[in-house]
């Protein structure tokens, strides 16, 4: 097996948990309570879009060094909303941060390769800006403000 098949592997694997960690918050009590709860089931098709393009050869350097960064982040137990304390609540940063570089990937590369990876039903570019549009009011606009911070000096 190669490195290529063994990356997919991984990425499958922490693909289907995030989603079922996920559809099983959304399903109890207070998941069916959270108004961005149908933003949440985003976050998974969002990481596959990550990891896809930062391994395509028609993404630049400098694209594929902000795409691995948003991955890292989105790994990372270390980040503004901690899903270790908040539970995937915790995904709501991870999946802002990613909307705002895939914005930033398609303005430097083109809808139709990012499109190419897309897992999600919608539109992609309408779903990254709908949760651009809605950032603040999902995570605050201090909170918002540190996310681009963060994505702007990278």
């Amino acid at each position: 097996m190669n490195n290529n098949n063994l990356e997919d592997i991984k990425n499958d694997d922490f693909y289907k948990k995030l989603r079922k960690k996920i559809t099983d918050f959304l399903e109890s009590e207070k998941g069916q309570k959270y108004k961005y709860g149908k933003y949440l089931l985003l976050a998974p098709d969002f990481f596959y879009l990550l990891c896809k393009l930062s391994i395509d050869k028609n993404v630049n350097i400098k694209s594929k060094t902000l795409l691995i960064s948003a991955i890292a982040y989105f790994i990372s137990p270390l980040d503004f909303l901690p899903e270790v304390l908040v539970g995937p609540l915790g995904f709501i940063d991870d999946l802002i941060l990613s909307a705002f570089v895939l914005n930033k990937i398609i303005n430097e590369t083109s809808q139709e390769l990012v499109e190419e990876y897309w897992l999600g039903e919608e539109n992609v570019l309408e779903v990254i800006q709908d949760i651009l549009k809605v950032a603040d009011k999902m995570v605050g606009s201090g909170l918002w403000g540190k996310i681009k911070k963060l994505i702007k000096d990278a």
